[in-house]
């Protein structure tokens, strides 16, 4: 009778420590400004491409322009991240997205926009936007204690749901109205207004002291440490990122699938696709609300409740051809959203409050690069399987993949407990 009271009680006290100061409500705000942009600007270019060329394949490449650099750079963006002001770094990627955006319309208005240069141009944005995931990973924990980790990792991805769900609609509003290639002067605006919500944001920097050597040496030195703390001296971090990646590899094959997965399995037609569509997004949000309210656990539980997500997802994912109805669809797939909604957050949480704080940048960007390959080769794999032996078996290897991640989770319990017994709890929370 008194449990749920005191509860309350407890996550308004957590709440309020976590808003104290306003730093996390000012990161948050910007954030959602610069999601809701991102939502705007990726269906104006690919609807502004489609519309140029009138050709799909034209079109993909900007999927894969966007994708190339956190793939390739992702590493080597955090030996710098890890040395500047990650607040600095934050509002300069704003500005300069918002500058080159400009670009793209100015020029088109102006005759001198060619594919190549908007591609160009696209590159060079995405670029910029590779560095701002491992900059806003590495500035968290700087903002707030560790117990609140997981929570404000979960809040941030709040303003990526709010972004998916409000961008893409406002961006078929506003091509209808004042045509797609303008629609990248509203993305560019809502840059320039997130860079201006993290001006009163204070975020403590501690420069990283320069090491003797070049320019080259330095980087390569500092990019070695990086990935030798990874690789070498923290093994449970390692396969904390293998757990997340693979995961990402289902996750990401289940999204492209559906445009496929609706009319061939499900007998659905656009708009019904709309609605599962919204419902995978429906799935994540409720997670991240859960989150949010959720006390922060140590690292034992919390791999706990990745076996769990993963094994929801992967029989939801089982159970979807058998559906025998819209609303029964709607459901499994709120879940299979559920599950990728928990996933990114405690991982984020867990490989934040483990990290040295002058390692976080590079940690994040090798993070990033892994799931970034996993999610263009979920892409590819389960494309491929759908083409060659239809959706039902892409389902399957999906499935299995969510399945695999549980069990990998799972294996890596007895390896947690061993920590919390030896004292390596003080590390990072391992309860």
């Amino acid at each position: 009778m008194i449990t749920l009271p005191l509860r309350a009680s407890e996550s308004a006290d957590d709440w309020r420590t976590l808003f104290r100061g306003r730093d996390v409500a000012w990161l948050w705000g910007g954030q959602v400004i610069s999601q809701i942009g991102d939502g705007l600007s990726k269906m104006a270019l690919l609807w502004f491409v489609y519309h140029l060329t009138g050709s799909a394949l034209k079109m993909t490449l900007i999927g894969i322009l966007e994708t190339l650099p956190p793939l390739i750079l992702g590493p080597f963006i955090g030996v710098y991240l890890d040395r500047v002001s990650k607040r600095s770094a934050m509002i300069v990627i704003d500005l300069v997205r918002a500058c080159l955006l400009i670009l793209i319309p100015a020029f088109y208005t102006l005759g001198w926009l060619t594919l190549k240069w908007l591609y160009v141009l696209v590159f060079v944005i995405a670029l910029f936007s590779t560095a701002y995931g491992p900059a806003l990973s590495a500035a968290l924990p700087l903002l707030v204690d560790k117990q609140h980790l997981t929570r404000v990792n979960a809040l941030m991805q709040s303003s990526m749901m709010i972004g998916q769900l409000l961008g893409p609609a406002a961006s078929g509003i506003l091509i209808a109205t004042i045509d797609a290639q303008n629609v990248l002067y509203v993305t560019a605006g809502a840059f320039v207004l997130s860079s201006l919500c993290k001006i009163p944001v204070t975020i403590p920097h501690q420069p990283v002291l320069s090491s003797r050597g070049g320019i080259l040496n330095q980087a390569g030195r500092a990019l070695m440490e990086g990935v030798r703390f990874v690789f070498v001296q923290n093994h449970l971090l390692l396969l904390l990122m293998i757990v997340a990646s693979i995961f990402t590899l289902g996750s990401t094959g289940f999204i492209y699938l559906l445009p496929i997965l609706g009319p061939q399995l499900l007998h659905v037609d656009s708009v019904a696709l709309g609605w599962l569509w919204s419902s995978l997004s429906i799935g994540i949000l409720v997670t991240t609300v859960w989150l949010l309210w959720k006390k922060q656990e140590g690292l034992c539980p919390r791999l706990w409740t990745l076996v769990t997500a993963a094994l929801a997802g992967g029989a939801a994912v089982l159970l979807l051809p058998s559906s025998t109805s819209l609303v029964m669809a709607a459901g499994l797939i709120v879940v299979v959203g559920a599950s990728s909604g928990l996933v990114t957050p405690i991982v984020s949480a867990s490989l934040q409050e483990r990290t040295p704080k002058n390692l976080m940048a590079r940690v994040f960007g090798v993070f990033n690069s892994g799931v970034m390959a996993c999610a263009m080769l979920g892409m590819t794999i389960f494309g491929w399987v759908a083409d060659t032996f239809g959706a039902s078996a892409s389902l399957f290897g999906i499935a299995a993949v969510h399945l695999g991640t549980a069990t990998i989770t799972a294996g890596l319990i007895p390896w947690c407990r061993r920590l919390a017994g030896t004292g390596a709890a003080g590390q990072g929370g391992v309860k």
